[in-house]
């Protein structure tokens, strides 16, 4: 009985095995341990105009509060401000005293980390931001999820910017070239310096990996 069984329990046992070193194919929204609720984030339900607006009433609020005396135009436009906002259905007090508090969810959420990614074998797609190179070749690099990424725009936060170590350098195709990169992936913090043309910035970064294979982008 147990000879007949045998075939198929090692049969069932490397298939496990094929399934479990196989990687898991993410995006870049799979590193956020989640979104925060509607509630908790009452901005997320707002319109590009009304965020607008809004902003436009904080920053009248922030001058005055610095002591600066408001000119007649700073009080017209926060008059024509808020009765725009209140036929809009926002309540703009409210709101600008929930700002402090989602502004800082939002600093928590920029640097929270999936754990259950913590370890992982993953493949995640993304443009490269070299860091080190060997020769002509790529030896450590910045996988971030947009071009321009930390040089002509604003870095992603921590969550979305992934520092990766390949097995061997690559050739690249030049900065930003998009790639496929697969290994295991460790929720780990660490700071790398960026060197620029205007000089360095220390990048904040919430992922490592450590590159099995690098290879160009395909759909």
């Amino acid at each position: 009985m147990f000879r007949r069984l045998l075939p198929t329990l090692c049969a069932m046992l490397m298939a496990l095995s094929a399934q479990a070193d196989t990687p898991k194919q993410i995006m870049w929204q799979d590193l956020t341990p989640g979104t925060a609720k509607a509630e908790d984030d009452p901005f997320s339900a707002m319109s590009l105009d009304q965020l607008s607006d809004l902003s436009d009433l904080a920053w009248i609020r922030d001058r005055r509060a610095r002591g600066e005396k408001p000119t007649p135009k700073d009080q017209a436009d926060e008059q024509a401000l808020l009765s725009r906002l209140k036929q809009a259905g926002v309540d703009a007090e409210a709101m600008l005293t929930k700002r402090d508090e989602v502004i800082a969810q939002r600093q928590t959420q920029a640097v929270a980390v999936n754990a259950k990614l913590d370890g992982a074998q993953v493949r995640i797609p993304g443009y490269v931001l070299p860091l080190e190179y060997k020769g002509k070749q790529v030896a450590e690099f910045l996988l971030v999820p947009w071009v321009g990424a930390c040089i002509h725009t604003p870095p992603p936060p921590p969550n979305q910017i992934i520092h990766v170590t390949p097995a061997r350098p690559f050739e690249s195709t030049g900065m930003f070239a998009a790639v496929w990169v697969t290994g295991q992936l460790s929720a780990a913090s660490s700071k790398r310096a960026l060197f620029m043309l205007d000089g360095s910035s220390d990048i904040d970064i919430a992922y490592s990996l450590k590159a099995s294979v690098v290879e160009p982008y395909t759909e």
